[in-house]
């Protein structure tokens, strides 16, 4: 359809060029008139050379109206100097490196305690550590190498310790956040890499007491740090505004917003141990073989469909492997809530008021509290501490040993039991 209104709003702007020079271009060339084409608005040479067609004036002078009558601010706004918002920025950015090293700090020492606690359920994921964090300025992330120095007192030619998990070998050795490590066992710490390489020196190393020579105050002095058997799955921390924390193949991950939602190192510990249980238990690759199991299922519906002359595009196949992959989860979470309680105890912590956590993220999360997708309900996570943590209290009561039961559930989608529990 014809844009009318165009043509005769701006019918007064076109003109008649027929006393002009033939050989001159009209004032929008071709080029112009494929780019406003390529846009999808309409724009066209009238046939009689020399003649503006009125719609792509009409197009320019739109243009040029909206663009006055663009909303803008009404008030009148300071003028800021360039260089107080970067100083302010910088004092942002020390702040937000201090926090995460803060909230890093927290983490390792609570992890370490689980790792070192329930080393033999991790099996051959275990090995030697000694509980502390370092690096020097050239082997932090590029983005903090230009306050590290102001924000950690990072060094730049040896590496700086920023962190040490309480009763770890480090700890036990003497070693204090702020030394410089020079070497180990005379060979020298690397400045780039540096984390990776105490890593892998200390797992090659095993249980053999290692020489640390570090520096303190300008003064050199060797300590003797005796490494000790732990479970060795990464657990990093991942600046994260929502409330999470999962289990990879490789390594565990934990949310910044998690670790100011628990506001006890029990409850940082709780959440820690479920992942560490989901490592330990195979649940990831259990429900890897459920999705097989149910993609099985579906190809031969598939099949038995084409048989009959009718394609499905493999969809039951894709229904019944997610429908697989969801089939224990809810038990899954639930299992490794229990087992993750088990590892926390373990780790000497109290878990007395724990449970409160649950009632913290439905908060955060209201759906948590009546709908149940791949995690149980919150009221069931609740209500199932409380259980858990009477069920270890029994235990250190009688002097039993802190083993979870193996048991065998059924349960519904709200991850609520519908069979009694029974012990094999």
């Amino acid at each position: 359809m014809r844009d009318l209104s165009f043509e005769t709003t701006f019918a007064v702007l076109s003109f008649d060029r027929r006393n002009d020079n033939a050989d001159v271009a009209p004032p929008f060339s071709a080029s112009y008139e494929r780019r406003l084409s390529s846009q999808g608005r309409s724009c066209r040479v009238h046939p009689i050379r020399g003649v503006q067609d009125v719609r792509c004036t009409g197009l320019l002078v739109l243009h040029a109206l909206l663009l006055c009558a663009a909303c803008a601010p009404v008030s009148k706004l300071p003028q800021l100097p360039a260089g107080e918002i970067k100083a302010e920025q910088r004092k942002q950015q020390i702040a937000q490196l201090r926090s995460y090293l803060g909230q890093l700090s927290r983490l390792d020492n609570v992890a370490f305690q689980l790792r070192v606690a329930n080393r033999d359920d991790c099996e051959d994921r275990a090995w030697a550590q000694i509980g502390l964090i370092a690096g020097t300025v050239a082997s932090l992330p590029r983005k903090f190498r230009s306050f590290s120095h102001e924000a950690l007192a990072v060094s730049w030619t040896h590496a700086t310790v920023l962190s040490i998990a309480d009763n770890s070998p480090a700890a036990v050795a003497g070693i204090k956040i702020g030394d410089q490590l020079l070497t180990f066992n005379n060979e020298p710490v690397p400045r780039h890499g540096t984390a990776g390489w105490i890593r892998g020196y200390v797992r090659n190393n095993g249980e053999r007491p290692i020489q640390v020579l570090i520096r303190r105050d300008g003064i050199d002095e060797t300590r003797a740090v005796v490494p000790m058997i732990a479970c060795a799955i990464p657990i990093e921390l991942q600046v994260d505004s929502s409330i999470n924390a999962f289990t990879t193949d490789d390594r565990i991950v934990v949310s910044s917003s998690l670790l100011r939602a628990a506001r006890t190192d029990a409850q940082l510990a709780l959440v820690v141990g479920h992942e560490l249980a989901h490592a330990n238990l195979g649940h990831l690759n259990k429900r890897r073989a459920n999705a097989v199991v149910g993609w099985i299922g579906g190809a031969a519906v598939d099949a038995g469909i084409i048989i009959g002359g009718m394609s499905t595009y493999g969809a039951f196949s894709r229904v019944l492997a997610q429908a697989g992959a969801r089939a224990f989860s809810v038990a899954f979470e639930r299992e490794a809530d229990y087992v993750g309680a088990y590892y926390a105890a373990r780790a000497g912590y109290d878990l007395a008021g724990s449970e409160e956590i649950w009632r913290m993220l439905s908060l955060e999360d209201p759906d948590s509290i009546r709908i149940a997708t791949d995690h149980p309900i919150t009221p069931v996570r609740f209500v199932q501490m409380l259980k858990v943590v009477e069920e270890i209290e029994d235990k250190k009561r009688s002097n039993l040993p802190l083993d979870p039961e193996p048991r065998y559930m059924q349960v519904n989608n709200d991850g609520v039991e519908t069979t009694r529990e029974t012990r094999p």
